[in-house]
């Protein structure tokens, strides 16, 4: 009865561990809480049998994954039309599904730990990363609120321009399995942060430098997504979108993702000529426009995409990375997305390494909502350098996921990838987070979520590679791969014998 009693209570504790560490990802202050957690979970499934361990470590990470996407359920109920007891039946699917990666890993820290730090901590932190590397890539991926995303405010985002967000991740699953060793690893792990923090005062290496500036607009509409498509509303958010746009001096507009909801013909039946005057407007030489819209047709596959006008030729930016149910329909689950109303739920796919937008003298990188959470692709267009983007530039409608947490989640994700790769990300959202982000993962201006505004700055370009952008743009995530590899090769756990 007391063992029944302990176990529970350690599950109990996984699971508020796992849930309460999401606040990381929306106060980014508060970057030692998750440390803490894994501290935790290393330490009870270092003294738990290897099926005691999976479920901690599956527990921990349905937690940590459900408190961390809980806003998916508004997606798919309140816009999708998904009856409520099916929509969070989904999302604690999902949540229990990915977190099975964790539980294997947990499962393999307890069976093969030797009690011996230098053994152990190599080998908690390379199951961790293997975990991590696994949500994010298999079955397309989906590595939100992966763990290096709440430390983009800590000493361990000195890091990013090296190892990236998954290497971020491990070496704080390093920190954390040392401080589960009692006192003397407390204050190792300790030490290893505030050496950390020192070099972080001194600044990131620079592995880029300046290459001019560029007077930029960020669009932010404000149009609820259940109104997006609504007909009668259509007249006043095209009209505001027209206006600005129009208004607009010299410099680069960004207007965000399908900010223009309807496909080009249908436009033109709905507000003959928008297009035309548009283009007109950004023929002068000195104005440029990036504008989100869907295109294509049924016979050709529609894409959602972010045309690039200027005094150059148009300008077209397809989304590669898509988001499953929404973008994309995986096999079999035709009859999950027809219970949704979403439109245009099934986009066909542009290239990995598509070239950047040229203009005033700087290459912008687009990049759609969903795909700046995956740096190792974004770092596919870096591999040659005198291609290579300035600057990045996001086009997102979070709108999907009403007033929650998503937005300032998505604000760090895209702070991490101006770390990874040392260049400003310019965030044109519908609803928010609309910000400027210069390279070092600053926010230097930003629009109050939720309300129509216009944000103008002044954006440096940069030119150079970070060290993440150089091996990932040429192995992807293969190196990671390795590392996590052998920090489990350390453990040898091949050998017998017992812990010393």
């Amino acid at each position: 009865m007391r063992s029944a009693s302990r176990s529970a209570a350690a599950l109990a504790t996984a699971a508020a561990l796992g849930a309460l560490q999401t606040l990381a990802f929306v106060h980014t202050w508060m970057w030692p809480l998750p440390l803490a957690a894994t501290a935790w979970l290393a330490w009870a499934c270092g003294r738990a049998s290897p099926r005691r361990a999976a479920a901690l470590g599956w527990v921990f990470a349905a937690a940590w994954i459900g408190a961390g996407t809980w806003w998916l359920f508004v997606s798919m109920h309140r816009y999708g039309g998904l009856p409520a007891p099916l929509a969070a039946a989904a999302v604690a699917l999902l949540a229990s599904a990915l977190a099975l990666y964790l539980a294997l890993a947990m499962a393999l820290y307890a069976r093969w730990r030797r009690g011996r730090a230098a053994s152990d901590v190599p080998l908690f932190a390379g199951l961790w990363l293997l975990a991590e590397l696994a949500r994010g890539v298999l079955f397309t991926g989906f590595p939100w609120v992966a763990s290096g995303y709440a430390q983009v405010d800590s000493p361990l985002a000195l890091l990013a321009p090296w190892v990236g967000v998954y290497g971020i991740g491990a070496a704080g699953a390093a920190l954390a399995a040392l401080a589960a060793r009692q006192l003397r690893g407390a204050v190792a792990a300790v030490a290893a942060l505030a050496l950390l923090a020192l070099a972080q005062v001194l600044g990131p290496p620079p592995f880029t430098r300046a290459a001019g500036t560029l007077a930029v607009t960020l669009l932010q509409p404000a149009v609820p997504q259940d109104q997006k498509f609504d007909a009668a509303r259509l007249p006043a958010t095209l009209g505001w979108l027209a206006e600005r746009l129009h208004a607009e001096g010299p410099g680069l507009v960004v207007v965000p993702e399908t900010a223009v909801p309807l496909l080009p013909p249908q436009l033109d039946e709905f507000a003959p000529g928008w297009w035309d005057a548009l283009e007109a407007r950004y023929r002068v030489p000195g104005r440029a426009a990036l504008v989100g819209v869907p295109l294509g047709d049924f016979e050709s596959g529609y894409t959602n995409s972010a045309l690039g006008l200027s005094a150059q030729a148009r300008y077209r930016y397809d989304k590669h990375h898509l988001v499953p149910f929404g973008e994309f329909i995986p096999r079999g689950f035709r009859w999950f997305t027809e219970l949704m109303h979403i439109p245009l739920g099934d986009f066909a796919r542009g290239v990995v390494d598509a070239p950047s937008f040229a203009f005033g003298g700087q290459r912008i990188g687009p990049n759609i909502c969903y795909e700046d959470l995956f740096g190792e692709e974004l770092a596919r267009r870096f591999r040659d350098p005198a291609r290579a983007p300035t600057m990045l530039a996001n086009l997102s409608n979070i709108a999907w996921f009403g007033r929650t947490v998503a937005l300032p989640q998505h604000l760090a994700i895209s702070r991490l990838r101006s770390l990874e790769l040392q260049r400003p990300m310019l965030r044109a959202t519908n609803t928010g987070a609309t910000a400027i982000v210069d390279h070092r993962g600053q926010v230097v201006a930003q629009l109050p979520a939720h309300e129509r505004g216009v944000l103008r700055g002044q954006v440096q370009g940069r030119e150079g590679t970070t060290p993440f952008a150089w091996w990932a743009s040429r192995a992807g995530l293969w190196p990671l791969f390795a590392a996590a590899l052998l920090g489990v090769a350390a453990a040898r756990p091949w050998r017998r014998g017992g812990r010393n």
